[in-house]
């Protein structure tokens, strides 16, 4: 009787052990599934060369605002294999349809022509719009008609001149254009030479890009370009593909900049990259 109790005590102890280590199998398997999951990677784009929203540092690397956000954004998403390159800025959005690139990090303002094409971000800074001059005063563009600049095709600045001279020919300004990779401080320095009158651009740049490069005849000033349209307010945004992934990116990144901006983070890194607090409204992240 005491032989048949033990036997099935050490049965039970058996098949105890054996369901343990099922257990721990059944675990190992999960973990190693859960690690070996396939990711999905994105590339997201950057011309390198708008400074402090996104540059190449001294070793190449992109750095500022726009690309630090976006590394703690997919920080917190694991599901994403992230890869940043160096781009011309023409070549971004067409990047983007095309599925070359699934992001653009750029200072990226809304139009309603990319709205027709891209899926944007909630709004990750807001500056106000400015121009940068060697001498007068100007406050709107009525200010500056007759004025000479040069602008980047593409960019919304350049369009918002466009459209200020299509809807004002009697007060036109003098608007040239240049290569998108036409740098911010070789346009100052035409300003500086007498060269162009004026650039317009947002004044986060221009004041740092004055400040750093040593213009120091250059004044920063901001001008009332605004129409009661967003896509004139000066908020910047990351922008994605229209497709089922960028859908789903938007919806993942959106998720993200709101807890960075409620725990202070997007705070803190507007105040390291521009001196200063100019991210959005809570309301405004969804």
């Amino acid at each position: 009787m005491k032989k048949s109790i033990k036997f099935s005590i050490a049965a039970g102890l058996s098949l105890i052990a054996l369901g343990s280590l099922a257990a721990c199998g059944n675990s190992s398997s999960k973990e190693s599934n859960s690690s070996s999951a396939k990711k999905t990677e994105i590339v997201i784009a950057a011309d390198g060369s708008t400074k402090p929203f996104e540059y190449s540092d001294s070793q190449g690397n992109l750095t500022g605002y726009d690309i630090a956000v976006a590394k703690a954004v997919f920080k917190e998403l694991p599901q994403y294999e992230v890869k940043f390159q160096t781009v011309d800025f023409s070549g971004i959005t067409p990047g983007i349809t095309s599925g070359r690139y699934q992001m653009g990090a750029n200072d990226f303002g809304w139009s309603k022509e990319r709205a027709q094409s891209f899926n944007f971000s909630s709004p990750i800074s807001k500056s106000q719009n400015a121009v940068a001059v060697k001498s007068g005063s100007y406050s709107n563009f009525a200010s500056l008609a007759g004025k000479k600049t040069i602008g980047n095709p593409s960019s919304n600045y350049s369009k918002e001149i466009e459209a200020w001279n299509q809807a004002h020919p009697d007060k036109k300004i003098d608007i040239s254009y240049a290569s998108d990779q036409t740098s911010i401080n070789t346009r100052l320095n035409q300003i500086d030479t007498g060269k162009i009158d004026f650039m317009l651009y947002d004044k986060i740049s221009l004041t740092q890009a004055v400040k750093e490069q040593g213009f120091d005849d250059l004044k920063v000033q901001s001008v009332d370009t605004t129409s009661g349209d967003p896509e004139h307010d000066g908020y910047e945004y990351f922008i994605f593909g229209q497709d089922k992934l960028g859908e789903q990116l938007k919806k993942d990144v959106d998720g993200e900049l709101k807890k960075l901006q409620a725990d202070g983070t997007l705070s803190k890194l507007s105040k390291e990259y521009f001196g200063g607090d100019f991210v959005p409204k809570a309301e405004l992240f969804k």
